[in-house]
């Protein structure tokens, strides 16, 4: 079996190559132990940069949780925790919308749990969502991902917005 922090390590080496990764991260009144961040940009210009047709920017904010164990509250909390800090500082900089030429804003969450969730949590992680427009999503969206992966059975359970996470979660174990 492997341990919670040799999990978060391994996982962390993995994002390293694409994300900027902070440590014992604080946002709202909740210390993360690590927080990863990465951000795309592609324009399409004619002849000179000047001339430009169109710019997106892409934005994830993906959060590292380490955890005995979750419930469904953890996840209100979690929720909360998005509706009120993260979104509105690190979305929208405190401002009523993002900035020019936002496409989409991932916030995604790796919860990292000793013990597996029981039945009604599965069902709540599956139903897990948060999904935000800006300006009839002209300046875009921010959606909300969660994996919640468990040490002791080596499970792990997303919201359909993480179902692209789970095989490398799950590949964490094989090693």
């Amino acid at each position: 079996m492997i341990s919670s922090d040799m999990y978060l390590k391994e996982l962390l080496l993995r994002y390293q190559a694409s994300f900027d990764i902070t440590e014992n991260f604080t946002i709202g009144d909740c210390t993360f132990p690590a927080y990863a961040w990465f951000h795309s940009l592609s324009e399409k210009y004619v002849l000179k940069r000047e001339a430009q047709l169109w710019a997106v920017t892409i934005f994830e904010h993906v959060f590292f949780i380490k955890k005995e164990s979750v419930d469904r509250a953890d996840l209100e909390k979690l929720l909360d925790l998005i509706r009120e800090s993260i979104e509105p500082v690190l979305v929208r900089k405190n401002e009523k919308y993002p900035e020019k030429d936002h496409m989409c804003s991932y916030l995604t969450f790796v919860i990292i749990s000793d013990k597996a969730p029981d039945a009604t949590t599965q069902k709540a992680i599956k139903r897990f969502k948060f999904d935000k427009g800006y300006l009839f999503n002209f300046r875009g969206h921010s959606e909300a991902r969660l994996a919640v992966t468990s040490t002791d059975t080596q499970e792990v359970f997303t919201n359909y917005g993480g179902k692209e996470l789970k095989s490398m979660l799950c590949d964490i174990y094989k090693n």
